[in-house]
């Protein structure tokens, strides 16, 4: 019952869609635009590095948001098991961002949410997440290798962190349930990048770059 409470507890903080909101502040449903993601790539290509900084700290803290809520719910009748719970929590935020019910179950491909629930996981997991994404995003300009591979990496800790007893109360069978639910996180990451994949491996994914020069790529 605990893991369905996490699930909805996170669908719901999920369904606040930063990129939408903020699109409509401005103006424009974000789905319309560029690429018709409702994330933060395709809002800082659309409305510049301001506004996909905004997006990204939205959708990162409402998923750290839901998490803190469920460690303040259960963490005192249920610590033996608060990391699955915690787990649970960002599935079902990850979730409500890529399919709300409200906008016809078209959301975002959940990266930054995921960027929200391994802050909040453990501090293990930060440096990682970090040197994955930042290190391929600056070296390669590519997003969607940068998010693929942190998914590689977070399932791959995930089970070495877990074997090493870092989470200390969670049983084996606990184990493998926190790890079939991390590898099922990162196949629906990679199939919502399903075309990113494609490109990527054709050598003609789109790059980004944290300056005006994503617009004069367009307009090229």
């Amino acid at each position: 019952m605990e893991r369905v409470i996490c699930l909805v507890i996170g669908y719901v903080f999920g369904l606040f869609q930063t990129a939408y909101f903020y699109g409509k502040a401005h103006g424009i449903d974000i789905r319309q635009h560029g690429s018709g993601n409702a994330g933060t790539t395709n809002t800082l290509r659309v409305l510049g590095t301001k506004a996909g900084l905004i997006v990204l700290a939205g959708d990162c803290l409402k998923c750290m948001a839901a998490v803190w809520i469920v460690r303040l719910t259960f963490g005192r009748t249920h610590p033996e098991i608060i990391y699955l719970l915690c787990l649970y929590t960002g599935a079902g935020a990850i979730l409500g961002h890529n399919y709300p019910f409200y906008m016809n179950f078209r959301g975002g491909k959940g990266i930054a949410a995921t960027a929200g629930l391994i802050l909040s996981f453990h501090p293990y997991f930060i440096v990682m997440g970090v040197v994955l994404f930042f290190g391929t995003f600056f070296t390669t300009h590519l997003v969607s290798l940068g998010s693929l591979l942190v998914y590689a990496g977070f399932v791959i800790q995930m089970i070495v962190c877990g074997q090493s007893g870092l989470f200390g109360g969670l049983s084996q069978a606990q184990l493998i349930e926190l790890y079939v639910l991390s590898i099922l996180l990162a196949g629906l990451a990679y199939w919502k990048h399903r075309e990113n994949i494609v490109r990527l491996l054709q050598g003609n994914e789109r790059k980004t770059y944290l300056s005006k020069k994503n617009k004069k790529e367009e307009e090229t």
